[in-house]
């Protein structure tokens, strides 16, 4: 497969990534290795750029892509969750810089046939690393109605996601839901004609992206990820977060803020009795947002929200 992803952002995440030559840096969602490219010209001469990915042809892909600087690049298909565990493996107890950005690629999308979107008629699969066993069909076709209710309220704040998910059940009761087109249709019926036609987005949408992240346990592996990922930066060393939903950006936020906060002792207490020291600086006060010009250009960046932080010394 042939990527033609366009990095979100690029600018801004090398900025805050502070790239430079020498330094060691870890991708931690390669996609179409279009940042990747972009931090390796930056750390050459002498650094060592780190790519992961759970999807094997994003993995192969950035292998072409980046075939001309194979001595400076690592490249591992794993999840990130794995980060501390690839890293022993590459004999690396720490980098300078870490980057997720945790948005699907264009191809993934449009070309991967594993029903990430609506648009074609897919197979309901939407595994990201199809080793795993649990598809989106599974779980459309024999998760109970209240696990259903769940998944669409609380990981795509669906305000159906009750009517969805009764619609769904008695729908499988005749004949499985395979494709995405079916899906589609079902969640379509299941909403409201007033309230589909006020969105300005396609009514499946929030159902779709909450079945993608229920599928790839992506918010579990992204807390588990930031814990590990702030550990293994150096002193001085940045980590910078693209998300595009607002349970990451949720996640992102509050982690960072914990690290950079220090005692948490009452208020009333004499003295510090916790110990608790701050581990990172907050380097985004106010959310990145893509610029007119980019979201213009590239649509699909125009949910896009970036973090940064910096780990003190």
């Amino acid at each position: 497969m042939a990527f033609r992803h366009v990095p979100v952002m690029r600018e801004e995440a090398i900025q805050y990534l502070n790239c430079a030559p020498g330094k060691r840096v870890v991708d931690s969602t390669l996609g179409g290795a279009g940042h990747a490219m972009a931090v390796v010209k930056k750390i050459l001469p002498g650094g060592l750029f780190i790519g992961i990915d759970r999807d094997a042809g994003a993995v192969e892909n950035a292998r072409r892509q980046l075939a001309a600087y194979a001595e400076n690049v690592r490249l591992v298909h794993d999840n990130f969750v794995n980060l501390s565990h690839i890293l022993l493996q590459l004999e690396i107890d720490s980098v300078d810089a870490i980057l997720a950005d945790l948005g699907l690629s264009f191809d993934q999308i449009e070309s991967s046939g594993r029903g990430f979107s609506f648009r074609k008629d897919e197979p309901l699969d939407m595994r990201m690393d199809t080793q795993n066993t649990e598809t989106a069909a599974d779980i459309v076709n024999k998760a109970g109605v209240k696990r259903l209710t769940r998944i669409f309220k609380d990981l795509g704040e669906e305000r159906w996601a009750g009517r969805i998910s009764k619609k769904i059940g008695e729908k499988r009761k005749t004949s499985p839901i395979e494709t995405t087109g079916q899906l589609a249709e079902i969640i379509r019926g299941a909403i409201p004609g007033k309230e589909a036609a006020r969105r300005r987005i396609h009514p499946a949408t929030k159902a779709f992206m909450a079945l993608r992240i229920e599928v790839n346990r992506e918010l579990e592996a992204l807390d588990s990820f930031l814990n590990d990922a702030v550990e293994h930066l150096k002193p001085g060393g940045r980590i910078c977060v693209i998300s595009f939903h607002s349970l990451e950006d949720r996640i992102v936020k509050h982690r960072f803020n914990e690290f950079a906060r220090g005692c948490e002792c009452p208020r009333d207490f004499p003295v510090c009795v916790c110990g608790k020291k701050p581990v990172l600086r907050v380097l985004t006060r106010k959310i990145r947002r893509p610029s007119q010009e980019e979201t213009l250009e590239n649509p699909m960046s125009r949910s896009a929200r970036l973090r940064a932080a910096e780990k003190l010394q």
